[in-house]
């Protein structure tokens, strides 16, 4: 969405945690094809042919997989003058070129962006979020949704995601087709093939796990990044906390449709209460999320 340097703030801890994060999928990606080599020796054609594929078509495709899947429909300035009016500001603020732009039939108030790159760069609200945000609080959502371009962490997490589903892959691969039986029980082979499923379980929770974490983080970054852009924080929290509450009104059977994208979402269909949900959860709490513009607006008035 963005070239390699736009007016948004530089992040230098979402860069480090992007970078950490993709070392450590990336060892966990070589271990466990490492593994699936030394279990199937004689089909290691298969496996990287599998592997390679799944990794560039999900590269390649999930950003349009899931723009289709959320309901985008692209829409020209003549279609919705007032929303690529928005994004034409924070293009002018940010000195990026401008994403595709688009609309999505939805009474849930949110807005989302995918792209791997500029060419692919989409930036979509739903009409529910349209009807309801007053301009600023639109400009600050949109300004949100845009730094993840900027910032390059739809790529990243696109990627980041990648060894998940894969591991996700050959654990029912290995449940439903049941590798054990090709090989007798005494052979070393034999045993790795019985491990696949937890081994593949194990990267499976981890690759998760980082994921969310670098997912929790990114939010918080485009929060800041979106502030300290457009320069009105209290705009972007009034918008959080209006979609917060509108949440809460929406249908239960709607949220649920809308739960499996809460990554790409700017607020979660439901937001995790305990403890444990938060360690699983895509975003941060709304309560550290405003903590940290109100800290912004102290740090901008002075």
């Amino acid at each position: 969405m963005a070239r390699a340097r736009s007016r948004y703030a530089p992040d230098r801890g979402l860069t480090g945690r992007m970078v950490t994060t993709m070392f450590l999928i990336g060892l966990l990606y070589v271990v466990f094809v490492g593994v699936l080599l030394a279990a199937l020796r004689g089909s290691w054609p298969i496996i990287l042919i599998i592997t390679g594929g799944l990794f560039i078509a999900q590269f390649w495709f999930s950003d349009r997989i899931a723009a289709y899947g959320m309901g985008a429909r692209e829409v020209t300035p003549e279609q919705a003058p007032e929303l690529h009016g928005t994004i034409d500001r924070i293009c002018a603020l940010a000195d990026m070129p401008k994403p595709k732009v688009a609309i999505a039939e939805s009474d849930v108030p949110n807005a989302f962006a995918t792209g791997r790159s500029e060419k692919t760069a989409l930036v979509c609200a739903t009409t529910g979020l349209l009807r309801r945000l007053e301009p600023e609080e639109l400009e600050g959502v949109l300004a949100h949704e845009m730094s993840h371009g900027a910032h390059r962490d739809v790529a990243v997490m696109t990627i980041a995601s990648f060894l998940g589903v894969l591991a996700g892959i050959i654990t029912r691969i290995a449940l439903w087709g049941g590798f054990a039986r090709s090989r007798p029980g005494n052979d070393p082979a034999g045993i790795l093939l019985l491990l696949i499923p937890l081994i593949s379980a194990v990267v499976y929770a981890i690759s998760f796990l980082l994921t969310r974490l670098l997912s929790r983080y990114r939010e918080l970054s485009a929060d800041r990044a979106a502030a300290l852009l457009t320069g009105r924080p209290s705009a972007l929290a009034s918008a959080l906390t209006k979609v917060s509450g509108q949440m809460a009104r929406i249908p239960t059977e709607d949220l649920r449709k809308a739960e499996p994208y809460n990554a790409f979402y700017f607020m979660p269909a439901f937001s995790a209460k305990e403890s444990l949900g938060r360690l699983f959860s895509s975003h941060p709490t709304l309560e550290q999320r405003l903590d940290q513009l109100s800290r912004i607006s102290t740090d901008l008035s002075r």
